[in-house]
């Protein structure tokens, strides 16, 4: 299953993640609608035009976004921990939940019991639930 891929290590989707669900529909938005005004050819006229672009460009191209291909702090100690270990959740991790939890569960009310549906239920009943959330407006950072 391809949504899969949107199970952070920790356990958050990335499909309900602030940048996936709003920033990057709404870069692409505006990016769609300048360049289709013709503003990719005056940019560079304008102060820091380039690199906006380059930015908007980028933000509304990033699409396949998640924790698992770089779409995080490179120094998350969970996701190094993860990646180190081999495993494809924390939750399925013998030593779930660890030290590396302690702030990021107080951060996250749904974290906890989320991990525990993944370990219980799987990751195509995870995706299942966690795409239900998003359809009724449930995001991260909100």
């Amino acid at each position: 299953m391809e949504d899969k891929d949107n199970i952070a290590y920790c356990g958050l989707y990335c499909g309900n993640c602030a940048f996936k669900a709003k920033v990057i529909p709404a870069a692409s938005l505006l990016f769609g609608e300048m360049k289709s005004a013709g503003f990719e050819g005056i940019m560079g006229f304008m102060p820091d035009g380039n690199e906006f672009w380059r930015f908007l460009k980028g933000t509304a191209e990033s699409g396949d976004a998640s924790c698992k291909n770089g779409c995080s702090d490179p120094g998350c100690r969970i996701r190094i921990c993860a990646a180190e270990r081999g495993a494809e959740f924390c939750a399925l991790c013998a030593e779930y939940p660890c030290g590396l939890f302690d702030e990021f569960l107080a951060k996250h009310a749904t974290l906890k019991d989320d991990n525990d549906l993944l370990k219980k239920n799987g990751a195509d009943e995870f995706v299942r639930m966690q795409k239900e959330r998003r359809s009724k407006g449930f995001v991260y950072g909100k």
